[in-house]
């Protein structure tokens, strides 16, 4: 595609922007897969406790997704977007069918090995294409697009799974749902998706953001807004990671009955999900720095807040608010990796943050995992609470708004560039 030919914008490249949508709802429907059903299977097929089944699928999901979040930045701009996208479905493929047939835990964990993979080069890939299809505008709302899509595949296909295997048993039924998503998934990024390299490239043109100087130690640290964020991500997976392992744990010793907990823990990621259709609007609207700030001192207020949590309605509107402090930061952050980026750095940057911010699951597991065992599940959760609590703070001292024509969302947040 030539580039005078190219236009950057929602409306301008609404059909493409849909089908990434649809694709990333597909890439979100494979996690969704297992995320109801597998401490059931663990438990009553392979006799392993659900709790360490938990840890250990969160622990090697969360390794191999970093890294392949890493390779899919790295390798965006030489090989292009559209390949790593099919790449990414073609690690999928075997999935459904080794949940379907393993004969020991250790499929399963080969199944979630793949599953990183796929997770890390698809969901990466459609991030950086909307990016590129809506250039300077709309970054925020794209994101929030983008990231509902799939957390609200995760809780749709979570649940239908649940469903199916409550009705016709644990496997194989469940994952027939599988090979419908790999199936789609496949062949609506080969045959639909058009790759958007020469979007970024015009944009590249343009632009007046620097180039980095060391894309890797910048958007790690360096950068104080890059590194603001890539630290806050990994505190928002941590947690993330030890709601997904400990919460229902933590609800049971509260007395909780198996309704109760499907309920509580159900508000957060439904909250987190449609959350981010308004709070990626936001982001194109406020100052980003407003936008991290408050939504990690929300999460960590509500952390702390759990450990002293004793009724059915007060976990609910904790969990709510926890889910819609994760809704302000998750399209945010990348949104403003994007703002801080020269598009030729871009796609590598993202990926760089995506390995930091996804390693934060693995961290998650073992960190409260570990505190679990040689205390309680209050200490981890409170521990967890205080770290989010000192990711705000990061925020608060070290970023900058940087944005022309923000708006701050109060006065009392430290003045930053507007």
């Amino acid at each position: 595609m030539k580039t005078d030919t190219i236009e950057h914008g929602l409306r301008e490249n609404w059909k493409q922007f849909t089908l990434l949508v649809i694709v990333n709802a597909f890439v979100g429907g494979m996690v969704g897969l297992e995320r109801s059903i597998l401490p059931e299977i663990a438990e009553k097929e392979f006799g392993i406790a659900a709790t360490s089944a938990i840890l250990s699928f969160i622990v090697v999901f969360g390794i191999v997704k970093a890294i392949a979040n890493y390779y899919a930045g790295a390798l965006a701009n030489r090989f292009g977007r559209k390949k790593l996208l099919v790449l990414g479905w073609i690690f999928a493929i075997p999935i459904p069918f080794i949940l379907m047939f393993a004969e020991n835990w250790n499929w399963i964990v080969a199944a979630n090995v793949l599953l990183g993979i796929n997770q890390g080069l698809a969901w990466s890939s459609t991030v950086v294409m909307k990016i590129d299809l809506v250039g300077e505008r709309q970054r925020g709302f794209a994101m929030g697009l983008n990231e509902f899509a799939g957390y609200l595949a995760v809780g749709v296909v979570a649940y239908l799974t649940g469903w199916i295997a409550d009705v016709y048993g644990l496997r194989p039924y469940p994952f027939y749902l599988g090979i419908g998503l790999m199936i789609m998934g496949l062949l609506a990024s080969i045959f639909l998706i058009k790759d958007t390299h020469g979007h970024a490239k015009k944009e590249g043109a343009t632009s007046e953001v620097s180039l980095l100087k060391n894309i890797f130690w910048d958007t790690t640290w360096k950068d104080k807004n890059l590194g603001s964020v890539t630290q806050a991500g990994l505190i928002n997976n941590l947690n993330d990671g030890m709601a997904w392992g400990l919460f229902p744990i933590l609800l049971a010793t509260r007395g909780f009955s198996l309704e109760q907990i499907g309920i509580v823990v159900a508000v957060y990621p439904a909250v987190w999900g449609i959350g981010q259709l308004f709070t990626g609007r936001m982001a194109d609207k406020f100052c980003k720095k407003d936008m991290l700030f408050v939504g990690m001192l929300l999460q960590a207020l509500v952390l702390i807040g759990l450990v002293w949590a004793n009724s059915m309605w007060l976990f609910v509107g904790l969990m709510s608010l926890l889910g819609w402090g994760t809704a302000m930061v998750y399209p945010t952050f990348l949104a403003t990796i994007a703002e801080n980026t020269h598009p030729r750095d871009r796609a590598k940057s993202i990926g760089i943050f995506r390995l930091w911010r996804d390693l934060g699951y693995a961290v998650g597991a073992i960190l409260t995992g570990v505190i679990s065992d040689l205390i309680n599940i209050e200490m981890a959760v409170l521990l967890v609470g205080l770290l989010t609590f000192f990711s705000a703070g990061v925020i608060y001292v070290r970023m900058r708004c940087g944005e022309g024509s923000s708006v701050r969302l109060f006065s009392l947040v430290s003045r930053g560039t507007c």
